[in-house]
């Protein structure tokens, strides 16, 4: 295991952040020096997302499209797509001029959709410079007809494509020892996140290291001072419960919080937990949070049925609707109250949403210079 040697402590705006070197597998050694994760409402210099899908015109990739469209309305889109999809990606956008802003495609190995599993994490400094970390996410569902050796493949084409993303970034590539994906982690920002046990501290992902251990890591990382911890799910969908499933920070000290009402349902029990140890938790600072509990969806039991897998671009909330007229109204109202300077763009991905995933799922962001 990955030796941390901390150097020295310093206040980072609100946040403690540290000065730390560490050697990557590859020997390479690396300074965070020092970092933090900025909340997800920051200025971006743009969207990151991926066309992948099972054959030419493919819903899936049809959603993409929604999505790519909408966000090009608020800040520009990188794409990655395979060589054989890019012919059929740049037909379906059209004429990439007509966009408020540039739509970028990039052709690479990729074998994903989820580009906040895949993606790589940005991270910066006091002042602004980029990081990149890939946190070498390997994904839990066993693919049809797929042997050990084809998911070791899938693996590293995940892996390989968040180092090509952070390569034309113009960040520096980070290879820590843990591994997980964005969706774990929820940051207001100014030093706290919250994060869920079943997504990190996991034998799947993370077997030979304790829980002590982690949140040392991950402090350091994304310049930290607390991390939340919620209990989720394990072996709930692919994900094993995403936090961003659950809690959503509208900013320092506010968060927007799940509540599934479907009594069958595991996430019933779990979700309540969640308001609770939430309504009891303070941040970084001592300061207890403000929460606002969202309901999911009344027709739909599935898991991410959730409001809260939305996307804030620059200016813009990208809500996923699931065709249910007054919850999704609900959904609406209660989302432009929390974020009254943003416009709310509905979109309805029934693709994606049974694919396991939702709108924040398949973006990733990459914050300003």
């Amino acid at each position: 295991m990955r030796r941390i040697k901390r150097r020295m402590g310093m206040l980072l705006l609100l946040g403690a952040v540290i000065w730390s070197c560490t050697r990557d597998p590859r020997g390479e050694l690396l300074v965070i020096n020092p970092s933090f994760l900025p909340h997800e409402g920051s200025e971006h210099k743009r969207t990151w997302l991926s066309f992948y899908g099972d054959g030419v015109g493919d819903k899936l990739k049809q959603n993409n499209i929604l999505l790519a469209t909408a966000i090009a309305q608020y800040e520009p889109v990188s794409i990655m797509v395979r060589n054989v999809d890019h012919k059929e990606l740049l037909t379906l956008l059209g004429n990439l001029d007509t966009h408020h802003y540039p739509i970028e495609v990039f052709t690479s190995e990729m074998d994903t959709l989820w580009m906040r599993d895949d993606g790589p994490t940005f991270v910066s400094d006091v002042k602004g410079h980029k990081s990149g970390i890939n946190f070498n996410f390997k994904g839990l569902e066993e693919e049809q007809g797929q042997d050990e050796e084809q998911e070791k493949q899938k693996d590293a084409l995940g892996s390989k494509m968040a180092d090509f993303i952070i390569t034309k970034a113009g960040a520096k590539i980070i290879h820590p020892n843990l591994i997980l994906d964005s969706g774990c982690l929820e940051v207001d920002g100014s030093g706290t996140a919250i994060m869920t046990e079943s997504c990190i501290i996991n034998d799947d992902y993370n077997p030979y290291w304790n829980k002590e251990e982690i949140e040392k890591e991950l402090k350091l990382l994304l310049g930290l001072q607390k991390i939340i911890w919620l209990k989720g799910i394990e072996d709930e969908e692919l994900t094993n419960s995403h936090t961003d499933l659950y809690v959503r920070f509208v900013k320092k000290g506010v968060v927007l919080v799940h509540r599934n009402n479907n009594k069958e349902s595991d996430a019933y029990a779990r979700t309540r937990e969640n308001i609770k140890v939430l309504q009891t938790a303070t941040d970084g600072k001592g300061k207890a949070l403000e929460v606002v509990i969202i309901d999911a969806a009344h027709s739909s039991d599935h898991a991410n049925a959730s409001y809260l897998g939305y996307y804030l671009c620059n200016r813009a909330l990208i809500m996923q609707t699931f065709g249910d007229e007054e919850s999704d109204y609900r959904a609406k109202k209660n989302l432009q109250l929390a974020f009254p300077d943003r416009t709310i763009e509905e979109v309805q991905i029934d693709a994606i949403s049974s694919a396991g995933g939702n709108v924040h799922r398949a973006t990733q962001q990459e914050p300003i210079n």
